[in-house]
């Protein structure tokens, strides 16, 4: 569930950070990215927000975050097999993009990663991620396509209305 730890990262800033909130928004929907960069926050008054904040907090209290700086990591367990909690009932590309992301930021920290598992603990589901060169590539693309998005000077196209449900940035991108 954890996304980042609040590296914020503005625009044209190169050498910043990017924590898994920003890769999973940019595998969400790149203008989700865009605004949230630039301070757009909207998810602070989202009731679904809310609802995984506290499925993260009640779901395998026992583990402990893994404050990378840029990004928090549910937790990690012998072998460097990353662990994230999500409260959805379905997986989605974004999550196991996030995942790569954390696995690539272990490895440029010397950790010999074996790869991820997400949890969906509302479905009692996992899904695996694995962590190998094809993995590598995609997760250093998605920071690339994320500092692309960044750096741009108009936000990206809105995505079409059916696929913004339940998005916190709603209102900002559909409101009249």
């Amino acid at each position: 569930m954890s996304a980042s730890a609040g590296s914020v990262n503005g625009p044209g800033d190169e050498d910043a950070q990017l924590g898994g909130v920003h890769i999973k928004y940019l595998h969400h929907c790149p203008r989700q990215l865009w605004l949230y960069v630039r301070g757009y926050r909207p998810e602070q008054r989202s009731d679904l927000v809310a609802f995984g904040e506290v499925i993260d907090d009640t779901t395998f209290t026992r583990r402990r975050d893994i404050d990378l700086g840029e990004a928090k990591i549910d937790w990690v367990t012998t072998g460097a097999v990353v662990h994230e909690t999500k409260s959805s009932r379905a997986p989605s590309p974004a999550h196991a993009a996030q995942v790569r992301h954390y696995c690539l930021l272990l490895e440029r920290r010397g950790v010999a990663v074996r790869g991820g598992i997400i949890h969906y603990p509302l479905v009692r589901r996992t899904t695996e991620v694995p962590w190998d060169s094809d993995a590598r590539a995609e997760a250093e693309a998605s920071e690339a396509q994320a500092r692309a998005t960044i750096a741009a000077g108009e936000p990206p196209t809105r995505l079409t209305r059916a696929n913004c449900r339940g998005c916190s940035y709603l209102d900002y991108c559909w409101g009249d």
